[in-house]
């Protein structure tokens, strides 16, 4: 089996991955609002709002009402990654159906010193992390050579399903370019619940753009990342939930389109 120069790299570096961030600090715990499952059926409405969201943690992801643009925070700041590819700050006021927010307590830091990509990035977690029954919480500060991402168009009513509403999204490609990447890896098991696999949202240096990331390659940069083995589940009570289909037949092939 051959080995590309950049799985090489990433095997002498993993020797320095830093594993002694552990201190006495407060129990992780993801929050979440509403269930990926209800997003994909429609579900666009929620009453958390933005204020809401940095009570529960400084870091996350999700979207807004309406589906309008991809939901990204770090550092107790909230950003919307908007659909003409533009980001802009956060109201407070603004609300959301669905978002994972934590307060980031990163237990590993790697340095990035040749390019890597996406996957190379992911198999080092996963190395370090090796129980995929255990949330994980990455962030990455850094250049990279390349980023495609997408945003959510806003929808209005009556509302489409998820699926219908992505055959339409706009997509765009960033290219050595600084920012911040950060996201979540989340057990199999939870599929439907939220999203399986790694779910990362990207923002640029400036806070001018950014989307949800489709693919990656990184220049050179800054990864943290941690396990995180409590969550938190609050379920709207609103009529529109009530009434959705929360388990379809296609539900993880479903996922899976949407999210790739």
């Amino acid at each position: 089996m051959k080995h590309s120069v950049t799985d090489c790299l990433c095997e002498q570096q993993l020797v320095s991955t830093v594993s002694g961030l552990r201190q006495q600090r407060p129990e992780s715990v993801i929050y979440q609002t509403s269930l990926m499952s209800a997003l994909l059926s429609g579900v666009y409405e929620g009453n958390v709002t933005v204020a809401d969201l940095l009570k529960k943690g400084d870091f996350g992801l999700g979207t807004f009402n309406q589906l309008d643009g991809e939901l990204i925070a770090f550092d107790s700041e909230v950003y919307q990654l908007r659909s003409d590819g533009s980001a802009r700050e956060a109201d407070p006021q603004q609300k959301t159906p669905f978002a994972v927010m934590t307060f980031f307590q990163p237990q590993y830091r790697h340095r990035f010193s040749a390019p890597a990509s996406r996957q190379a990035i992911h198999d080092l977690i996963d190395s370090q992390v090796t129980s995929d029954n255990q949330f994980c919480a990455l962030r990455i500060n850094g250049r990279f050579s390349a980023a495609s991402t997408r945003t959510v168009p806003c929808q209005h009513r009556p509302y489409r399903s998820m699926p219908e509403v992505l055959g339409q999204q706009p997509t765009f490609r960033f290219s050595q370019r600084d920012g911040v990447l950060i996201g979540f890896r989340t057990p199999q098991y939870m599929q439907g619940i939220n999203v399986a696999g790694y779910h990362e949202h990207f923002i640029t240096d400036d806070r001018q753009g950014g989307g949800h990331l489709l693919d990656y390659q990184l220049e050179e940069g800054e990864l943290t990342f941690g396990e995180i083995s409590k969550l938190v589940i609050d379920l709207p009570g609103d009529s529109d939930f009530l009434q959705a289909n929360l388990n379809p037949e296609n539900l993880d092939s479903a996922i899976r389109s949407v999210e790739s």
